[in-house]
């Protein structure tokens, strides 16, 4: 793991970082779900790969969520303590950008609603979703620092972005460089 930045925003942490989000020791990962909660691929196949089949089984109990919310598991063998599983839009199915918006906040205010400190998120639906990797980055940066800003009483402290490609990276990078804080 590797810290790239961070800021802070009304006493709390705003993070970037390199690597594997598997790996992280948080109070929650955050998995790039489909509405099926069926985690094959992907940031989610690596989740249940590694936490194991706990993960799928506690989903598989869930059932569905609509896109554009989150629902939360424990974590099976992860070092991470649950994982929130986010359902961001496909490409193409319309109304993009507010539906990763809901994803985003909707995983924030469930880690409040359950006292979470800190959580951990990839690039939700940029990958086999096809989301654009800039319009991602955007949204999930600044949806993030505007809750921390509005909700400086929630239990989070750390709201901290994995990202384990460069590509994808440079976006998030540049979305840190305009936050104006």
């Amino acid at each position: 793991m590797k810290l790239i930045t961070e800021h802070k925003i009304s006493g709390k942490t705003l993070r970037l970082v390199q690597g594997d989000i598997t790996e992280r020791d948080v109070d929650a990962v955050v998995n790039a779900a489909n509405s099926h909660l069926q985690h094959g691929g992907g940031v989610a196949g690596a989740i249940v790969k590694k936490g194991g089949q706990v993960i799928q089984d506690e989903s598989d109990k869930i059932g569905f969520t609509p896109v554009g919310t989150a629902v939360i598991t424990t974590a099976g063998k992860l070092p991470a303590r649950f994982v929130i599983h986010a359902v961001g839009p496909r490409m193409g199915e319309g109304d993009e950008d507010n539906k990763l918006k809901n994803a985003v906040n909707g995983t924030l205010q469930l880690a409040s609603e359950k006292r979470l400190k800190s959580i951990s998120m990839p690039a939700i639906s940029s990958g086999i979703f096809g989301f654009p990797k800039d319009r991602c980055a955007k949204i999930l940066v600044n949806e993030s620092a505007n809750y921390l800003k509005k909700n400086q009483k929630s239990s989070l402290e750390i709201v901290e972005f994995c990202v384990y490609d460069d590509n994808t990276m440079e976006h998030f990078k540049r979305e840190f460089e305009k936050l104006k804080l």
